[in-house]
């Protein structure tokens, strides 16, 4: 996977993300969605075959990046953990 950054500024920034298909791009936008200073988690696929997602994320305040991403990406491991554990009762 491959991040590429269009635009950054205080509040919003716009990248691609080259690699990723629409399942782990819906729980980056849920995960980013759910801190409390992102207003804007969104992205879009200019063709669904071959087209890379754009993500579009704004905040509230003006916003370190990284740590947003930080969380979101540590909120999707601790759910996989958690269907990985639930699942493996089903045996």
């Amino acid at each position: 996977m491959e991040i590429a950054v269009l635009e950054k500024s205080d509040k919003r920034i716009t990248f691609e993300l080259k690699g990723a298909g629409h399942t782990f791009c819906n729980n980056l936008k849920k995960a980013l969605l759910n801190q409390k200073d992102v207003s804007v988690a969104t992205y879009s696929v200019s063709h669904p075959l071959v087209g890379t997602p754009t993500f579009i994320v704004e905040t509230t305040a003006k916003a370190d990046f990284a740590k947003l991403f930080q969380e979101a990406t540590k909120n999707i491991k601790e759910e996989n953990k958690a269907f990985k554990t639930a699942f493996s009762k089903l045996k």
